[in-house]
Parts: structure tokens; sequence; C-alpha cells
């Protein structure tokens, strides 16, 4: 299969033949208990936790509802987080490792709850999940986290065998996890939001906080939102608050295929443990299971040509399944903190009605279910066990002194490289759908040709702090290598940290 014969829409299927909910724009100043910026799974359940316990509250989605990370999920609901038990022990402790698990099971078993008690239609089904190595330099790896495992109750088991046509080493299993339609759950959360009064704005964007007793929302069109308390469910933090966020954490792309094939699928979920990644499930459409394949992941920006990350993906799933069918290809974005454990909590110490979640790394079903557990109990000052675990203000001198340096000096890197890089293509040279960096009067900037022809020209300098984008072919967008920042072809923001569009440049 070639790349021309490749699926062209992104558009992961969950979200195609679902009558997605519609709201509108914020027009009007309001005041409520409390605002929530970010319509994914710790914004709507976060706010249908509130409304439930009476509080007045308004969810602002910059674009539409359960877009963005959420949206473009692959809906696994499992405490297995990849080889992180063992990291953690050494990095945190025994006992705030045994947190992250229980903050992480008890968000599973909550979405199961849930589900049942609302009767929720989500294909939710119980599945062990898996992470395997044929590499020799990984078989200590996965004995050290069964090890951990053990040490934390955790129900698991060893294996040498997983049930697909290529040879492991050693994998270890976490018992009954679980996966689920991600936007069906979270439509049934929307519809009881609703009749419990919530309201929900869609085009409305946030972009700035002013902070007091009762802080105000400010939005893109001047419409004020004052409230008790702000809760930033953004993905990226759209206000800092001074907590510098940005040099705190790193985002990384992924990428998932959607498949029907040759062989049938076995049940369960897998992850690789080595690099480059490859993950592997099943689910559900028109009575059919497609198989899922998902990895190699890297920093966002940078790397190779993003269809080379698609094709790699393509060639395994045909070796291992066989291809009948190349459905749907689609990625997404992951932010990473210091020390891999999300930042769920006040903003900064001094503000404590504004907080944040983020950083689920690509465990937001649970991690963003968790946070929205424990941001109810900040909210309605009720006690709460991970409450230091989370803190967005705690620092672990290791490792996150470690990947502070490591991360920024790469920012500092690629800043200069960027301005080095001057492109070599011009616009003439252009191919309907191609994007590249050209030189225009002189100038480093970016040019996209869409299928129509028509030539869309931006200043390729991120908004954000200056560093130079770099063009995704496989999303059709411009990504910042150096905090992971993402803009549309013609420079609208589509990921932050930034939040102001890629200049135009006309041309001549």
């Amino acid at each position: 299969m070639t790349k021309s014969n490749m699926p062209q829409s992104p558009e992961p299927f969950w979200r195609s033949n679902l009558p997605l909910p519609s709201f509108d724009a914020l027009q009007n100043d309001l005041t409520v208990d409390v605002a929530i910026i970010g319509g994914g799974i710790t914004g709507i359940t976060t706010a249908y936790l509130l409304t439930k316990q009476g509080l007045n509250v308004a969810l602002l989605e910059a674009n539409e509802l359960l877009n963005g990370t959420t949206g473009h999920t692959t809906a696994k609901l499992t405490a297995q987080h990849g080889l992180i038990y063992d990291e953690l022990i050494q990095h945190i402790g025994k006992e705030q490792a045994k947190n992250y698990y229980k903050a992480n099971n008890e968000a599973l078993q909550f979405v199961k709850d849930l589900i049942e008690e609302k009767q929720i239609n989500c294909d939710f089904s119980t599945e062990d999940a898996y992470i395997y190595t044929n590499s020799d330099k990984y078989v200590q790896k996965i004995y050290d986290e069964y090890k951990a495992y053990q040490k934390l109750d955790i129900p698991s088991d060893l294996t040498h065998e997983i049930p697909f046509d290529f040879p492991i080493k050693e994998a270890v299993v976490m018992k009954n996890q679980a996966q689920f339609h991600p936007l069906k759950y979270l439509f049934a959360l929307v519809e009881e939001i609703k009749k419990a009064g919530g309201q929900i704005f869609e085009h409305t964007v946030a972009t700035d906080i002013k902070k007091g007793e009762q802080p105000i929302v400010l939005t893109k069109n001047g419409v004020k939102v004052t409230c008790k308390h702000v809760v930033i469910a953004s993905h990226f933090p759209f206000y800092d608050g001074n907590g510098f966020y940005f040099s705190r954490m790193y985002a990384e792309r992924s990428y998932v295929i959607a498949i029907k094939s040759e062989k049938a699928y076995p049940g369960g979920m897998y992850l690789s443990a080595e690099q480059p990644t490859r993950s592997l499930r099943y689910t559900e459409m028109n009575g059919e299971k497609l198989i899922l394949i998902g990895g190699d992941s890297h920093k966002s920006g940078q790397g190779v040509n993003t269809m080379y990350h698609y094709k790699a993906l393509q060639d395994f799933a045909e070796e291992t399944f066989g291809i009948n069918e190349y459905l749907y290809r689609w990625s997404a974005q992951d932010l990473y903190t210091l020390d891999k454990v999300p930042y769920i909590g006040s903003i900064t110490p001094k503000k404590k009605n504004i907080f944040v979640a983020t950083g689920y790394r690509k465990w937001g079903m649970t991690n963003g279910t968790a946070a929205a557990l424990l941001l109810r109990d900040l909210i309605t000052e009720r006690e709460n066990p991970y409450m230091e675990l989370f803190s967005p203000s705690r620092f672990n001198a290791d490792p996150s002194i470690k990947q502070f340096l490591m991360q920024n000096f790469d920012v500092a890197g690629h800043l200069i490289e960027g301005k080095l890089d001057i492109g070599d293509k011009q616009i003439k040279d252009l191919e309907m759908g191609e994007g590249a960096v050209v030189l225009i009067k002189g100038k480093r900037s970016g040019a996209y040709k869409d299928l129509d022809g028509k030539v869309h020209c931006i200043d390729t300098t991120c908004t954000h702090l200056g560093c130079e984008v770099e063009w995704n072919a496989g999303d059709t967008t411009w990504d910042c290598p150096c905090h992971g920042s993402r803009f549309s072809y013609d420079g609208q923001v589509i990921e932050g940290p930034a939040n102001k569009p890629l200049k135009h440049v006309e041309t001549e």
C-alpha cells in the first residue's frame, strides 16, 4: 500500500456516525460557582461530579466538545501505564507508588460503576493488560516491574507467551483492566450535566484569568465569567499563573491505525516495552472487530516525516495480522511531567482557587478521571489521600532535576537549530497537499498548497517563545519542537501553550 492509497482522513472512526452534541458560544457575562476550561475527560467528569453536588457550573470549550485529545484517544482504562511502578518506587517511594496505582484503579472502578448505574452503552469490556518484550535488554526490566507489582499488591502475573505470531521473551500482566468507547460514555455524562443545570459553551476561547477571591475568566470575544473556582482542564494550561508549566512538561506525538485483518484478534491489550513502541488492542464497529495498532511516539515537532510513522505501523500490522482493509489513521499528543506523575491541584501555592489538571502521558482515561475526583474533593473541601502525590508544586529531586535540564537544553538546541534551517523549497515547487519551509522575501516562512491549489503562507516563528515550527505532513499541521504548540496549515492554534495564531505572510 502506497502513501497515495492510505486513508487520507486522520479523523478517528468513533467520531464518525455519532450524533455529536452542539452548544452555542458564550455571549453574555456570567457568574457561577465553578468555571471549567476544557471539554475533555477531566472537564466533563469534573462538571458532572460538581453539578451532582449542587454547584453552579459552566464548562467552556474552545472548539467543539469531545474533540482534541479525548476525541482521539485509544480508550484504554488501565492502571498499567508502561514500565512505571518500579521507577516510581525508586523515585518517590513505595507509599506514593501505591497511591498512584490506587488512584488510577479507583478511577477505573468509578467509570465501571457509573456505566452500570446509568446503563451507558459504551462498548465496555474487561481485558487483561500486557507489557511484553523481545529484547534481552528489557527482560530484567519486566522482572523488576513484576516485583514492583508484588510489592504494591497489584493483581498480576508473568508469562512467556502472548497469542500473536511473533516471539517474546517475557511479559508482565495486570489483571482485569478495561477498554471502552470514550465518546459514548462522555455523551451520557454531558446529558447528566444538562439535567443537573450545568451550562456548556462551545467555541468559547478562554484567554486569561484575573486572580482574586472571585477569579474572572476572560474570553476571546470579551465576555467574562466570574466564579469562586476555576478548573483548567485544557490539556496544556492556557493560563500559566507563574507556574512555568512550559518548562516543566514536554509533548510527545504517537500514531494509531485501524485495520480489518485476516486473522482473528485474541482479546487483551498489549504494549511493547522497547522502542519503537507497539500497542495492540481491538474495538467493535458495526458488529466487527477492528484491530488498533499504535506507537512510534516521538517528541512533538521532532523526528522524521510523520507519514513514515504510519507506514511503520502499517508494515507491522501486515506482518503480524495481514491487512484485509486499512480503514483509519490518526495521531494524538500527550504531555509528560518531569517525574511522569500528573499535575493536579492548585496551579501555584498562592492561587488556591485556580486549579490545573495536566500531564497524563498516554493514560488520560484513568488519570483524567482520577483528576476529576481529586478536583471535586479540593473544591468541596473534602479529604483526599492523593493530594500530595499529584500536587503541581511538588519537586522530586530525582528525576526532576535531570529531566528539567534535559528538556530545557533540548529546547535551547531546537531554538538555535530552527533559526539556521531556512528550507530548500520554493512555493512554485509545492505539489497539491504539500507543505514546506520556504524563503519569502528573504525570511524563513511556511507554505502549504491545498487541494484546490491555493497557497497558505505563515511566519514559522512560534507565538509562544519564538522557536521555529516544522511541517507535519501526516496531520497537515505546523508543530513546534520546543514546547509542543501546534497550528493548522493556515496558522490557527490547535494546541497550546501558544495562544496566538502564527502570523500570515503576504506573497508577491
